[in-house]
């Protein structure tokens, strides 16, 4: 896959594809592209909130290109910058697979309610088994809340109830907004600029991305 850098001024810009397009200073733009909004409303912080560089990673939990891209770079990644705290990972579901990736969102939902949601979200890629090959269902997600010990009964009330559905899907469409269109894709940002990734690239992309930022 080709390379693709995108420098985004803060509020004057929007992604779109694998383009650049530049609006006037409206309120909606200023809205959809402040820090504070790009992370609220994923997954807890993974890092040091405090930490100047925010990976924002859209994926998908049947996604293959995800599942590479957390069995490889993302390791080093966490190792080398997130553990050192000078970057900070923030997870939001964009679903293309269907139903059952929105399922698995809601169960990493369920399981952040006990407080366990980045223990749920390795586990789930930990298992993965391809796209849309039916890996993805009550049972195995019953099974990966056992293996990192949540309460059950909880996690099945979270479940049958689809309390985070909404959530999934009010992220798919906030993804929409600001031109995702493919997992994985990443905003990467500090105060001053955005620069979007898409795709699994290999590390020396986001290497070269930190730099910039």
């Amino acid at each position: 896959m080709t390379k693709i850098f995108l420098v985004i001024p803060v509020i004057v810009g929007i992604i779109v594809g694998g383009f650049i397009t530049f609006y006037p200073q409206e309120e909606r733009q200023d809205t959809l592209l402040t820090k504070s909004k790009l992370i609220e409303g994923g997954s807890p912080i993974l890092g040091s909130p405090s930490a100047p560089i925010t990976i924002l990673e859209w994926g998908d939990y049947q996604c293959t290109f995800c599942y590479k891209f957390h069995d490889t770079t993302l390791k080093i990644i966490e190792e080398e910058y997130i553990k050192t705290g000078k970057v900070k990972l923030v997870f939001k579901d964009f679903p293309l697979n269907g139903p059952d990736s929105v399922l698995a969102a809601e169960a990493a939902y369920c399981a952040n309610d006990q407080r366990k949601y980045w223990e749920y979200h390795d586990e789930t890629y930990k298992n993965w088994a391809g796209e849309r090959t039916g890996w993805i269902t009550r049972d195995s997600l019953e099974k990966f809340a056992m293996t990192v010990n949540l309460d059950l009964n909880k996690f099945n009330n979270c479940m049958d109830s689809h309390t985070y559905k909404e959530k999934v899907n009010q992220l798919y469409d906030f993804g929409q907004e600001v031109g995702i269109d493919a997992t994985p894709s990443f905003l990467v940002f500090n105060d001053e600029k955005i620069i979007k990734i898409r795709g699994n690239q290999p590390l020396e992309v986001f290497l070269k991305t930190f730099d910039e930022l």
